[in-house]
């Protein structure tokens, strides 16, 4: 539940859902964990007097700190399965800059990998034939 969460404008999401409360300020968020929430609050909390800094594309380094802010790398230096949680809590919240910042973190794990490398850093298993690996 956000209730009149600050730096809620950053979110169509819930813009929407205060707008149809008629005057209800407890927004129900109901797909995405309270962990997860609680980290997407501190987020819009963070930037409820400011903008987000767009985030250049392409990456220009795999390392966070030399791509955004300092506050914004510190704060999306989590463990894999709360990034993923992130960015689906930021897609379901339609909250664009959480989840340019999350899907940035996610390609400078990818940058400058081999196909190997990937596979081990995201543990996806390798389902190719030597001849289909051979064609790619």
């Amino acid at each position: 539940m956000i209730e009149d969460a600050d730096g809620s404008n950053l979110s169509a999401f819930v813009q929407t859902m205060i707008e149809d409360a008629d005057g209800d300020n407890e927004v129900p968020v109901m797909d995405v964990k309270a962990e997860t929430l609680r980290k997407i609050i501190e987020y819009l909390e963070h930037y409820k007097d400011s903008k987000p800094p767009e985030i250049e594309k392409p990456l220009k380094s795999n390392i966070m700190s030399q791509v955004v802010y300092e506050w914004d790398a510190n704060f999306i230096d989590v463990d894999q399965e709360t990034l993923f949680e992130l960015i689906l809590g930021a897609n379901y919240m339609d909250i664009k800059p959480l989840l340019d910042l999350a899907c940035a973190k996610v390609a400078s794990m990818l940058k400058g990998k081999t196909p190997e490398e990937i596979r081990k850093e995201f543990n996806i298993e390798n389902d190719f034939t030597p001849e289909e690996e051979a064609q790619v």
